[in-house]
């Protein structure tokens, strides 16, 4: 899913300047034409999530003002770009007090625009970047620290979620580098549990001599080298959650102890003398199939039942590569902001080699090619020089039919000179290509080819709306009445068009 920016105004040509401008800078929008919608828009469950919002300061009803304090009870951090026609310092120091990222004159240029989504995007993204590794740390990462916009993983997320209110086992399948910890600790950390330990075992990394020490504690003198009593893992978690990664690297002899561990409820230390009670919530984790493991005899059918009872499988990034243009976002403010470099933005030619990619290390290997890139570039703009493993990708060509992801999020901070038919108030006609005509043969109404000339003309004069008053004509409030009455008539078929 792109970008998202959600545009609050109740003037219906601000509208529609604002849109087709953002939609230019290539972001998706969402129009609302109030105050009331745009809280309703920003805060309803179900719907797509919503990456900045541009917003008028001046609106019947529930105002710019108001909308910002209500985001701020609500704890919403989307950035805020506020807009109006009234410059004021007092408007703009009360907007900044109320959470705005940043202030917009009306009628702001596409320029102006662009550089404002793009900074306020870029801080969102390092804020929460920061904020996700430090839930992290403190064991409090939730679902809304999550880097992801794709489809594959809504059922996933609504399933963990589910998962989270209860303490049911959870088994979370996938390939290396998706992010199965994160979503364990999300669990956790989305759970009653939250104040409790998250502690992580790598089951693969254990010795086999060790796994009963490190898993269930033992006591001292218990065997060679046990110079002083440990507790173990499931004692160390007791009250929170135990997370067992690579939990198909077990050894069969200690699948048998976590089987009666599970089972009953309390743990023995080795050269303990009484089982000791634990209250663990299990989440385990495999990079394999468990149960090709149990068919092959290399992982106990009964332990994996008491595994598998929710099972959670993340798809590779591959699967959801509108992921990857959120996640390069996040990365690249953290590693700039960790390698004190000032990075402005990806090519759309990277960006788009990028998207196309396997990416067989998934999101792991993304974070460490972006970490690599921001270390070794000697410019500001990362191309595709920056990433060598793209040297070895198939052409950009060779992908025809699939959408290509842009670079509007990191342009650089001068903007590319954009041409007038490039910011057009509506779909307008190209240079002599407006037709007389309808389908069906006959001459189209005079109120149409009035309509859509001035929709060129706005184009063509890249919105100075003074001179293409001046070039029809016609006076600037003859031109504004005019705009008020096409608007009437397109926003039926507009609101009927997202409705769909």
């Amino acid at each position: 899913m792109p970008t998202t920016i959600l545009i609050a105004d109740d003037d219906a040509v601000q509208r529609r300047l604002v849109e087709n401008m953002v939609q230019k800078c290539g972001y998706q929008t969402v129009v609302v034409d109030s105050g009331d919608a745009a809280i309703e828009r920003l805060t309803a469950e179900d719907a797509a999530a919503i990456d900045a919002v541009v917003l008028d300061l001046v609106m019947p009803g529930l105002d710019g003002m108001g909308v910002l304090e209500r985001m701020r009870d609500a704890g919403l951090s989307i950035p805020v770009i506020v807009q109006t026609a009234h410059g004021g310092i007092d408007n703009v120091v009360s907007a900044m007090r109320a959470g705005a990222q940043d202030f917009v004159v009306k009628p702001v240029g596409i320029e102006r625009l662009q550089i404002s989504l793009r900074n306020a995007l870029n801080a969102s993204a390092l804020k929460g970047e920061l904020q996700r590794l430090k839930h992290s740390r403190d064991g409090k990462l939730t679902f809304a620290d999550l880097v992801t916009r794709s489809e594959a993983m809504d059922h996933v997320l609504r399933m963990a979620k589910r998962a989270a209110t209860s303490a049911i086992p959870v088994l979370i399948e996938g390939e290396s580098g998706v992010g199965k910890e994160l979503i364990a600790r999300a669990i956790h950390g989305s759970s009653e549990r939250s104040t409790k330990p998250f502690v992580a075992v790598n089951c693969g990394a254990i010795p086999d001599n060790l796994v009963e020490s490190i898993l269930f504690g033992h006591e001292k003198g218990a065997f060679t080298g046990a110079t002083e009593r440990h507790t173990g893992k499931f004692v160390e978690a007791s009250g929170g959650t135990l997370f067992l990664d690579e939990v198909s690297e077990l050894p069969l002899a200690a699948q048998v102890k976590l089987l009666r561990a599970l089972q009953e409820g309390a743990v023995e230390a080795v050269g303990g003398r009484r089982p000791l009670k634990v209250d663990v919530r299990i989440i385990s984790a495999t990079n394999r199939k468990l149960l090709d493991r149990v068919k092959a005899g290399q992982f106990r059918e009964d332990l994996f039942y008491r595994l598998h009872v929710l099972p959670l499988t993340i798809p590779p990034l591959r699967n959801r590569r509108e992921d990857i243009p959120h996640l390069l976002r996040h990365f690249l403010a953290r590693f700039c902001a960790e390698e004190n470099r000032t990075i402005t933005g990806v090519s759309g030619e990277a960006m788009a080699r990028l998207a196309q990619l396997d990416w067989p290390g998934n999101v792991r290997q993304l974070e460490n090619v972006v970490y690599r890139a921001v270390v070794m570039s000697e410019s500001s703009h990362l191309d595709l020089a920056d990433f060598p493993l793209t040297a070895a990708a198939p052409s950009i060509a060779e992908f025809a039919g699939e959408p290509l992801l842009i670079e509007a999020p990191f342009q650089s901070t001068a903007p590319q000179q954009v041409s007038g038919h490039d910011i057009p108030i509506a779909p307008g006609p190209a240079a002599g290509s407006l037709s007389m005509l309808t389908p069906d043969g006959e001459v189209r109404p005079l109120d149409e080819l009035e309509s859509e000339v001035i929709r060129f003309a706005i184009s063509h004069y890249r919105g100075q709306m003074s001179e293409v008053a001046r070039r029809l004509k016609i006076g600037r409030s003859t031109l504004y009445r005019k705009l008020d009455e096409a608007a009437a008539k397109d926003i039926p078929s507009l609101e009927s068009e997202q409705a769909d």
